[in-house]
């Protein structure tokens, strides 16, 4: 349920899959201002990487402009965390360009200023070095989002996302939540979190809150999980606050044959 802040608690697993945008962050000179051009997107005038920006320049005491150029590959609105992870890659991109020699804990607190999710993804760029190769990172997430702890990434399955290209505002997804009336929150430790994910995957109890009211409104979700549990998955069920819909396999080539079927109806992508 919503806290007195305005924020929800969650309690979750978040795992990072090999699926990026690709941003560019350059100075424009002596003017305070974060000019993004998004290809193939018009966003709103306040946006994440404005957000972002703001925040990092009031802690900071930067007084330049930036331009952050931006390609999109994950699909906005789709509940895979785009906006975010974008955010705290800028941050990054930020504190390199200006040599603001930021310590992990200003990240954290910059994280805290855009968004609920952005902490997740700043604990998984320290874990992966900053590098530009590719470090599964998988943690339990707790409180507004803040509560992070790392456990053992699994890499004994494959994922198959069905994208059915509808965008769903995360603020309109915890409404209708909050609508629906089912919340019964109890939280749970760490320990028992990890224990549940190392169990085999069709033994898998979990299940999204958010996938029920969401699907309510956009029949197509409903229409991709049922695609993707005709097709033999071992687990099926929506990322985040929607739209995407994931597919876990235990082999590959079942999640490959699957992914070849249903890219005759869908927009998909096999990780």
């Amino acid at each position: 349920p919503k806290r007195e802040d305005g924020f929800h608690n969650i309690d979750s697993i978040f795992t990072t899959v090999n699926l990026c945008d690709v941003i560019t962050v350059s100075k424009i000179g002596a003017v305070l201002r974060c000019v993004v051009d998004c290809e193939g997107m018009c966003l709103p005038e306040v946006n994440t990487f404005t957000l972002t920006y703001k925040a990092f320049c009031v802690l900071t005491g930067v007084k330049e402009g930036v331009r952050v150029k931006v390609t999109k590959r994950i699909p906005a609105g789709g509940g895979l965390g785009g906006g975010s992870s974008d955010s705290s890659s800028f941050i990054h991109a930020l504190n390199l360009l200006f040599d603001t020699q930021l310590t992990f804990s200003d990240m954290c607190l910059l994280s805290g200023k855009v968004g609920s999710d952005v902490f997740f993804f700043t604990y998984a760029l320290k874990a992966g070095g900053n590098t530009e190769v590719f470090t599964p990172y998988t943690a339990v997430v707790q409180g507004r989002g803040e509560k992070v702890t790392p456990i053992t990434v699994r890499d004994d399955y494959y994922v198959l996302l069905v994208f059915p290209l509808v965008s769903v505002s995360t603020k309109d997804a915890y409404s209708w939540v909050d609508e629906s009336g089912t919340l019964d929150y109890v939280s749970k430790s760490v320990a028992v979190w990890e224990k549940e994910y190392k169990e085999p995957v069709r033994k898998w109890s979990f299940s999204n809150d958010f996938t029920t009211p969401v699907s309510r409104h956009f029949p197509l979700i409903t229409k991709a999980i049922a695609d993707l549990c005709s097709s033999g998955a071992d687990y099926v069920d929506m990322s985040g606050s929607g739209s995407t819909v994931f597919g876990i396999f235990r082999r590959q080539v079942c999640a490959q044959n699957a992914g070849e079927i249903l890219a005759k109806s869908w927009r998909v992508a096999l990780l």
